[in-house]
């Protein structure tokens, strides 16, 4: 079942944002009217339209479909200049694929960027518009698809199993396409950020037979680390939260797992949600005596964030590129 980006953001919504105009002439998303009764506390100090608007990003970011256009149309661009991807299959269904732009020279290090969507939309070639940053610094890229949350019925552990099982088939198989498996790095964005978090706290080598450490750094844009909050927003409308899910999802109550160094990266016009996950985040690590660092990108809502992927200039690019110990060309 494939949603259409236009489609999909329309059922996220939930309620119509309304806007002011600074005198740039720059549209600005209010996520709660002012005439509005606040109802009943639900989170913190969030009533129930409060918590879903701060889990549904059209409130907040009123360009979002001219952003994803955009990326769609630099990915084309980009595909036009250093070729389509080579796919690999990593399971038995037809989504179960990996897309890969190998770097140009052979051994080359491997990063594996989760696309986000909100668990229920987005493609691995929706994200092949960063391709060109990891190709021309002297990285493969490796981007894999999986079942929307739609598709499995609500089921978050199925998406987790064919996250984890993409992530295991490219480090065994990393020399297939060029790659050093013995520098191997993961990033996302959004419900990807969410799945980085769920990589690094994993027990690979119970579940996988696979080095503990082979994962060497994770860097989360706009990420989940926590799924109580989401379980109580509009999003468990589409999602089939329970307690296990809850618990094996939720990555900051895992950090005694997580063995490899951790870079978070938000915008400071995102929701205040997903502004505190990330800062609640890194503190939990900071507190576990774990390496994290943050970049708070000024100015940036949640698609602009994402956009930056592909920028090694940008704060997201740059934490990327920095963890790798690589430079831009």
């Amino acid at each position: 079942m494939k949603l259409a980006r236009r489609k999909f953001f329309h059922l996220a919504a939930g309620a119509a944002a309304s806007t002011t105009m600074t005198p740039s002439g720059l549209a600005l998303a209010q996520s709660t009217p002012a005439t509005r009764a606040k109802g009943p506390l639900v989170w913190r100090d969030m009533d129930q339209k409060e918590l879903d608007d701060a889990y549904t990003q059209s409130v907040y970011a009123p360009n979002l479909e001219t952003i994803l256009k955009r990326c769609a149309r630099n990915g084309e661009l980009v595909r036009e200049r250093i070729g389509a991807p080579k796919r690999f299959a990593y399971g038995p269904t037809a989504i179960e694929g990996v897309d890969v732009f190998p770097a140009k020279m052979a051994n080359a290090p491997v990063h594996v960027c989760i696309h986000g969507g909100a668990w229920r939309a987005l493609f691995a070639r929706d994200y092949h518009f960063a391709a060109e940053m990891f190709v021309d610094a002297g990285a493969n890229l490796v981007v894999p698809d999986f079942n929307h949350v739609i598709e499995t019925g609500g089921d978050l552990m199925v998406m987790a199993d064919q996250v984890r099982r993409a992530v295991a088939w490219t480090y065994k198989n990393a020399h297939s396409f060029g790659g050093d498996p013995n520098r191997f790095y993961i990033s996302g964005h959004s419900s990807g950020g969410h799945w980085v978090g769920v990589l690094l706290t994993t027990d690979w080598h119970k579940d996988f037979g696979l080095p503990p450490t082979f994962i060497k750094g994770g860097v989360a844009g706009s990420g989940m680390f926590d799924l109580k909050p989401v379980r109580l927003s509009a999003r468990s409308n589409y999602v089939k939260f329970t307690d296990e899910t809850e618990q094996a999802l939720s990555s900051q109550r895992h950090i005694e797992r997580l063995v490899a160094p951790v870079r978070l990266v938000y915008g400071t016009l995102e929701t205040p949600e997903f502004q505190r996950q990330s800062r609640d985040f890194a503190a939990a690590v900071r507190a576990a005596g774990k390496p994290v660092m943050m970049s708070v990108m000024e100015g940036y809502n949640h698609f602009e964030v994402m956009e930056q992927l592909g920028n090694p200039y940008s704060l997201f690019g740059r934490a990327i590129l920095n963890q790798m110990n690589l430079r831009p060309s």
